[in-house]
């Protein structure tokens, strides 16, 4: 059959085409969206659209800022109302999250011939690739900074019910201003651009939102949860402890679990860590940011805890002085705290009643249950 006998007309492939090359487009550095934003130039680009380096005209000053142009993959009517609606939903977590210190601003969103556009603010400074790549791998003491400057704002993203999804060095940006690391690219827009009008996907099966290799299998399966950010996050310290990508490890061919103790040398407490984040069964891996933290936190009290449970201390160091009292509170219940405090009266009223009765022998009596009216 020629094109000619087809029921679609010739006019409606050039219009579809049309569609999808105006969709598709770079701009220029001048080009204008809506008389305001002009772009300076082009930042990055790839499957799911184009990133600009802009200025916002309608600011005194005009300030830089980044615009995404998100490039649906729909061509139904239905479909693409559908996205639009559900990237007007997703702007609106975006603009809720961009409340914190290390997520950009989202300062403006719109559409335009199909086309969805985010302006957000720009974060002036380098990605972790280019930190490393300059300066090298980074010792164990380097990465545990960079977990405990990283994991709040991943914890407060998953507040947020949001699973970033693409979690990678490329994605963190070491702010010049303040040092402080931002995290960007948030895969929560994305997932509505494959979206079919009855709520399935236009992408095949194979595809998914995220980057290999930094991405755990069930997120690969099109089916992440938080602990697969998690997993991101131990492929990304991997990458700052040693420079390589993910593709450039071995893998276990029974379990698949990511091959790298021989290649760094840390402790085994962090060892131990970066591994069960890297656990490829998510049922295995670290169920939520608190639990990594409180595990990251641990390694300051090993030695105290290495003797267990059932260890019972010496009553002389049963209740601690001064700065060492202070130095545990902070760790205990307030019931702990409570006790201690009793047994601490306790000892002072058996002191005093030494020094006032030094040959009664009356100090190995419990003082809480004396009473005025006993006959001794």
């Amino acid at each position: 059959m020629t094109i000619q006998d087809s029921p679609l007309k010739l006019s409606d492939y050039r219009d579809a085409s049309s569609r999808q090359s105006r969709r598709r487009q770079f701009h220029k550095p001048g080009h204008r969206f809506r008389e305001r934003y002009r772009i300076v130039k082009i930042l990055a680009s790839g499957g799911f659209g184009v990133t600009y380096l802009a200025q916002d005209g309608g600011i005194p000053g005009s300030p830089l800022c980044v615009i995404k142009q998100l490039c649906p993959k729909v061509s139904n009517p239905l479909a693409l109302e559908r996205a639009k609606r559900r990237f007007r939903k997703e702007a609106k977590v975006l603009a809720k999250v961009g409340s914190h210190s290390q997520i950009p601003r989202l300062l403006d969103y719109f559409t335009i011939n199909d086309g969805f556009y985010l302006v957000q603010e720009y974060i002036p400074g380098q990605v972790l690739t280019r930190e490393v790549r300059r300066s090298g791998p980074q010792s164990e003491s380097a990465v545990k900074q960079f977990l405990q400057e990283i994991l709040p704002v991943l914890k407060f993203i998953h507040r947020c019910k949001i699973i970033h999804r693409d979690i990678k060095p490329p994605n963190i940006i070491r702010c010049a201003d303040d040092d402080r690391l931002v995290l960007i690219d948030f895969g929560a827009v994305r997932e509505c651009l494959g979206e079919l009008g009855d709520g399935s996907y236009q992408i095949p099966i194979t595809q998914f939102v995220g980057t290999p290799g930094f991405a755990p299998p069930e997120q690969q399966a099109l089916r992440p949860t938080y602990a697969s950010d998690i997993y991101a996050l131990g492929m990304t310290c991997l990458f700052l402890l040693t420079t390589k990508t993910p593709v450039e490890f071995d893998s276990d061919p029974k379990t698949g679990a990511v091959l790298w103790k021989h290649l760094v040398n840390v402790s085994d407490h962090f060892g131990n860590i970066l591994n069960k984040m890297l656990c490829p069964d998510v049922a295995d891996r670290y169920g939520s940011v608190e639990d990594l933290m409180r595990a990251l936190l641990l390694e300051n009290h090993l030695d105290e805890l290495s003797p267990g449970l059932s260890h019972q201390p010496r009553p002389a160091q049963a209740v601690p002085e001064t700065a060492d009292l202070e130095a545990l509170d902070s760790y205990l219940t307030p019931i702990q705290r409570q006790a201690i405090a009793i047994r601490r009266w306790r000892s002072r009223q058996q002191k005093a009643n030494c020094q006032s009765f030094p040959n009664t022998g009356f100090s190995n009596m419990n003082t809480s249950s004396a009473s005025p009216h006993r006959n001794f």
